[in-house]
């Protein structure tokens, strides 16, 4: 007879705590947030994974993090997480995308950040068994970026199909692995029209190193954030990849394809003898912007201007290094 005993975990992605004390703020993300915590709540759940960018300017700002630390202090149940960018940086890049207002060098993640980072929520990447079933999360933008972090994190994916195989292996990852196919062409940063193509996803050769090493440890369950636009589940290589929504922020390249899911939530996980069932569950309060101030994207520090914060004292950039 089977001892197996079946139970749910959640996962969600994108919900973007920023304050007022900054130079931007929305406080819709907040309300929207509020109540798909609310939500969360409800359910008997055994642990909680976080697909990064818990944070609106944690890059900048490690006040964010703590705000964000207390927050996920308040929930029922274990909480695993990864950074997003927004926390530590963006993936690698040697050209700034098109136009006199981008900065994308110098938003480049740092090694500082992620050792940073770790020190709130743990390793950047991890990976356990919990009932059976293996949880994987790793920050794979690393990957082509030269830091001591990105040795590690190959050390560590090429370690994961000699670990103990569990009856179910979900990997969580913030970047999508791919946009439309995993052969895609490499997006170029400095055409306008790809630019955000490039910046939600992974260039070659790493992504398909990263989607051979998830095969090899078996992953069935493939989840990525980062663009805050749902999509149907597709297969790749017998695993199951889905692209989330986010948690609280809007969605994003809601025009390039006819199936999409907009609005703000969470993914219920359901595990069985037979398998993963995966159901979104919509926030309960998907309310329209209001209030909101200051710029969007990845302003300069330049552009930034703390004397908009509405609460006092005003937030300014961290003084610590950039390497």
């Amino acid at each position: 007879m089977s001892s197996f005993t079946p139970f749910t975990f959640l996962h969600l992605n994108d919900h973007h705590i920023g304050t007022p004390r900054s130079y931007r703020f929305r406080p819709a993300v907040k309300r929207r947030w509020a109540a798909i915590k609310r939500r969360l709540a409800e359910v008997e759940a055994d642990l909680l994974l976080i697909g990064g960018d818990l944070t609106r300017d944690g890059d900048t700002h490690e006040y964010e993090y703590q705000l964000a630390q207390e927050d996920l202090e308040t929930l029922p149940f274990p909480v695993h997480v990864i950074p997003g960018n927004m926390e530590v940086g963006n993936k690698h890049t040697d050209r700034d995308g098109p136009g006199a207002d981008r900065n994308d060098v110098a938003l480049n993640m740092t090694s500082h950040r992620l050792r940073l980072f770790a020190s709130y929520f743990g390793p950047i990447n991890w990976t356990f068994v919990h009932k059976e079933v293996r949880f994987t999360g790793f920050y794979a933008a690393v990957a082509g970026s030269g830091l001591r972090e990105e040795e590690r994190f190959w050390r560590f994916r090429e370690r994961l199909p000699e670990l103990p195989r569990g009856r179910h292996h979900v990997a969580m990852m913030h970047y999508w692995l791919y946009i439309d196919s995993l052969d895609e062409p490499n997006w170029d940063i400095s055409r306008r029209e790809e630019y955000l193509l490039w910046y939600f996803g992974l260039d070659e050769p790493h992504r398909s190193r990263i989607a051979e090493a998830l095969k090899a440890a078996g992953a069935d369950v493939l989840f990525c954030g980062h663009v805050h636009t749902g999509r149907p589940v597709e297969v790749v290589d017998g695993m199951r990849v889905y692209k989330t929504p986010a948690a609280g922020n809007t969605a994003q390249l809601t025009d390039r394809w006819p199936e999409v899911e907009t609005r703000q939530g969470f993914q219920r996980c359901e595990v069985t003898e037979t398998g993963i069932d995966v159901t979104f569950v919509p926030g309960a309060d998907p309310c329209e912007e209001f209030d909101g101030y200051g710029p969007g994207g990845h302003p300069k520090l330049s552009d930034r201007d703390y004397s908009l914060a509405r609460e006092q004292p005003p937030l300014a950039p961290d003084p610590w290094p950039v390497g």
